[in-house]
């Protein structure tokens, strides 16, 4: 049988030939995807459930939250005196909610370093139940950002989401139409098991919800450990951020980890102001509490109660909207007042970034934002899913010799230079995701040299 050259086999209709930046472009998407896929699906469950946190926390924990609803108030105190003799450690925090059938709840710190979540009846001052620190959602919140691993996996999730924008900015090149039709806004009707389906439905979810998804990564990426410490470092020393301390007070100072308090928010975190009262002892939880109803805070708000007690008692409004953040510093002694910190006193960018955690949480613009965070997060799977199809129905014969599917990596300058168009200027913003970048090229280059090296011996 004689064979026939390649390039005089009929081309079939309608097919355009790939180009080199269009395959250099795929390539880098492909590796993106192995690379972040696993951890966004991870990432997307664990914020979808996240998303519907008060109803998950109110059906699983409603034997102990729930109280019945009397006139009577015992003193603050009463909780925590409940609160610490039951569990033998210290009240770091309590959190008042607004209803009055509602537990109070209160944060342990034991003494081998562990913490729990005390529940008591504000009414008489009654231990009801003790559960692991912030139960099962506080469980859900440290696999999304990894740290139930470790916290040195909070880098990883950095480089997760530069990869993922990479991701997306690559997806976004390779659905642009090019006179195709079919498959750019809508999905083409075909067998659910041929390939054209799935690609469809890849490109089309990327389309729509590419933007989500972004945001997603944007809005959660001042939260990781090194990019968002330099960010948050630039914000502050910029004006942009945090405002400064009222005139009556001492500058900010920064808490350790026992004292920082909860709450605040990003913009607020860590910021502590001394109580000045002399001489020093011990402050009040009562006190703070009667203050804090007296300035109209509105509940629910958590106290942090400080474990050096020359620092003042914060107390932060649980709000659902970045427009009614709203923290008090409170002396735990006199019942003095030493800064009240409201969102409109905020920097430019502090807001810019306040606006973006609620949104992110699915919570500044009702249900409609929550529904519209937890399409994305589905929209990720769904991704998932058809790129594994896709790749599956196109894998090579066999995954053996350090072939997985990819692209080959198509010559020239030209070529390259459009793929560092793309992922270059996202690896120089985020530096961790450049090291990757650097490591995912040595490593691809080692490769290939292993996998020529045969052929130059034979």
């Amino acid at each position: 049988m004689t064979d026939i050259p390649l390039a005089k086999l009929p081309r079939r209709a309608n097919v355009r030939p790939i180009s080199g930046a269009y395959r250099a472009v795929w390539r880098w998407h492909f590796y993106a995807g192995i690379l972040v896929l696993p951890f966004l699906c991870l990432m997307a469950l664990t914020g979808g459930l996240y998303l519907f946190k008060d109803g998950i926390d109110a059906a699983v924990y409603r034997p102990i939250s729930h109280v019945d609803a009397r006139g009577l108030i015992v003193s603050p105190d009463r909780w925590v005196a409940a609160a610490q003799a039951g569990t033998g450690g210290t009240v770091s925090s309590v959190r008042l909610p607004a209803r009055a059938d509602e537990a109070v709840r209160l944060t342990i710190n034991l003494p081998d370093g562990g913490k729990r979540t005390a529940f008591v009846d504000p009414h008489d001052g009654q231990l009801i139940g003790v559960t692991p620190f912030g139960g099962v959602m506080e469980t859900v919140k440290q696999l999304h950002s990894l740290s139930l691993v470790g916290q040195w996996a909070n880098y990883l999730v950095e480089i997760v989401a530069g990869w993922t924008i990479i991701l997306v900015a690559t997806g976004v090149f390779l659905w642009w139409p090019r006179k195709r039709e079919g498959g750019v806004l809508t999905i083409k009707v075909t067998e659910v098991s041929r390939r054209p389906f799935w690609r469809d439905l890849h490109a089309v979810t990327g389309l729509y919800a590419g933007a989500i998804i972004a945001f997603l990564v944007l809005t959660g990426m001042p939260w990781s450990a090194f990019w968002g410490a330099q960010f948050g470092d630039i914000v502050r020393e910029s004006g942009i951020g945090r405002p400064q301390a009222p005139p009556a007070a001492s500058p900010w100072a920064h808490a350790h980890d026992k004292d920082a308090p909860v709450g605040v928010g990003w913009t607020m975190e860590g910021a502590v102001l001394p109580s000045h009262h002399t001489p020093v002892e011990k402050g009040r939880l009562s006190t703070v509490v009667e203050t804090a109803d007296a300035q109209g805070l509105l509940r629910p708000y958590a106290v942090s109660i400080p474990s050096d007690p020359a620092l003042a008692f914060t107390v932060a409004r649980e709000n659902r909207r970045v427009e009614d953040a709203r923290s008090l510093y409170i002396d735990g002694v006199t019942g003095r007042v030493k800064a009240d910190i409201r969102y409109k006193q905020f920097g430019a960018g502090a807001k810019a970034f306040e606006w973006g955690v609620f949104v992110h949480q699915g919570t500044q613009y009702g249900r409609l934002n929550q529904f519209l965070m937890l399409g994305g997060c589905i929209a990720i799977w769904l991704l998932s899913i058809s790129g594994m199809v896709m790749w599956w129905k196109r894998r090579p014969p066999s995954l053996a010799k350090s072939r997985m599917g990819a692209p080959d990596a198509p010559p020239g300058p030209r070529v390259r230079a459009a793929v560092l168009c793309i992922v270059l200027p996202l690896a120089i913003l985020y530096p961790l995701t450049g090291l990757s970048l650097i490591a995912a090229l040595l490593i691809e280059r080692t490769v290939l040299i292993l996998r020529r090296k045969p052929n130059s011996i034979a």
